[in-house]
């Protein structure tokens, strides 16, 4: 039996952060706390969303969300949360800033500590239809936490884990493309290659969901149609509109499962002092997943490669490879700044992410080391 889950209201249209204010009245919420990060404030783009906040909505604003959300930052935006006697959660920004609202519309009403809600300790039952409203303005055409029922935290134990429920799930993403016109090149590249992964992941997961799969291959192919436009051309509306579908559309087709790539970029994410970007990781690792999982796939990676215009037969794995190149990424997880010797308990951390299980083929600890090597 397949249990098929689908999704959240979104708004989808240049322009829609001002109903922001018209959604919050709908929704019920008079006393948002407004999640952001300090880039999002300084690029002016919080001043177009409060904009549409005035009148009897009194917001306050948390703007400490690191670019790896942690759990400390989580009881921060947790305090100012209450502190201001909130009834509900707006958050704008990349997935780091979606991710950490979600954490905190979670906290403000089950029980801490937050640890036991994660995915791998089982905590997905603890998670109740309890969690604060929330409404979610991506900022960027990657993670598509906008309309993902997940959040990804680092936890005061150093472990980098999921939190998976429908619950999770904002109640409105408002999904402007306009918000991403400004956008810098290796983050449009980046974030974008984190869209292509999610597609690519959750297409590959061995789960029962052909509807998941038919999004995930259309997201791939806007994807892969644009996203060197939108990286070399900012100011691209349609590069702009598409990526951020494809965006979206990877992430509602993750429900199906991701695997081997977010299972190794999750604990690499979680390595101190290196503030490694999830979208990056991905992209770097995302070759040598594919040849690990060729063997296991069947017809799926030619399916790949015609969402993604290559000719028959052409090696998905390679053009990724390329497409990462043409759009400047690094080169390896060397140039990331990986030391060697983190290899090995990265090896070891990825068969106890929440996106093991859902990989193609499965993998041992030898398996993912040499996935580590080769992405090296």
């Amino acid at each position: 039996m397949a249990t098929i889950t689908y999704l959240t209201t979104i708004q989808f249209d240049f322009g829609v952060v001002n109903t922001a204010g018209a959604e919050c009245h709908r929704l019920g919420i008079r006393r948002p706390l407004v999640v952001t990060d300090p880039g999002i404030r300084a690029s002016g783009l919080l001043e177009r969303l409060q904009s549409s906040l005035e009148g009897d909505i009194a917001h306050a604003v948390y703007d400490g969300t690191p670019p790896n959300p942690t759990e400390a930052a989580v009881l921060n935006a947790l305090s100012a949360y209450r502190a201001h006697k909130a009834d509900g959660i707006v958050a704008i920004g990349g997935g780091s800033s979606l991710d950490l609202g979600k954490a905190v519309a979670l906290l403000a009403t089950h029980p801490a500590p937050l640890a036991q809600y994660a995915a791998i300790e089982g905590g997905a039952a603890r998670i109740t239809a309890a969690v604060a409203p929330l409404i979610a303005i991506p900022t960027t055409a990657g993670t598509g936490s906008e309309v993902g029922r997940g959040s990804v935290i680092v936890l005061e134990d150093g472990r980098k884990l999921g939190f998976l429920s429908p619950h999770l799930l904002p109640k409105v993403a408002l999904c402007d493309p306009e918000l991403t016109l400004g956008l810098p090149p290796m983050l449009t590249a980046a974030t974008g290659m984190d869209a292509m992964a999610h597609c690519i992941e959750t297409f590959l997961s061995p789960l029962v969901n052909p509807p998941a799969e038919a999004i995930a291959l259309d997201g791939l192919a806007k994807a892969s149609a644009h996203i060197e436009q939108a990286t070399r051309d900012g100011q691209n509306r349609e590069a702009r509109w598409n990526m951020m579908m494809a965006a979206m559309e990877g992430a509602m087709a993750f429900q199906k499962g991701l695997g081997a790539v977010h299972a190794l970029s999750h604990p690499l994410g979680a390595l101190p002092a290196l503030k490694l970007h999830h979208g990056t990781l991905n992209a770097v690792l995302l070759p040598a997943v594919l040849r690990f999982n060729a063997s296991s796939i069947g017809d799926k990676m030619q399916r790949l490669a015609t969402a993604m215009g290559l000719p028959a037969g052409a090696d998905v794995a390679q053009a990724i490879t390329g497409i990462n190149r043409r759009l400047g990424l690094p080169a390896g997880l060397q140039a990331m700044g990986v030391p060697k010797q983190a290899l090995q308990g990265i090896a070891e951390a990825a068969p106890k992410d929440h996106c093991h299980g859902t990989n193609p083929r499965k993998a041992s600890v030898a398996d993912y080391l040499a996935i580590l090597e080769q992405s090296y």
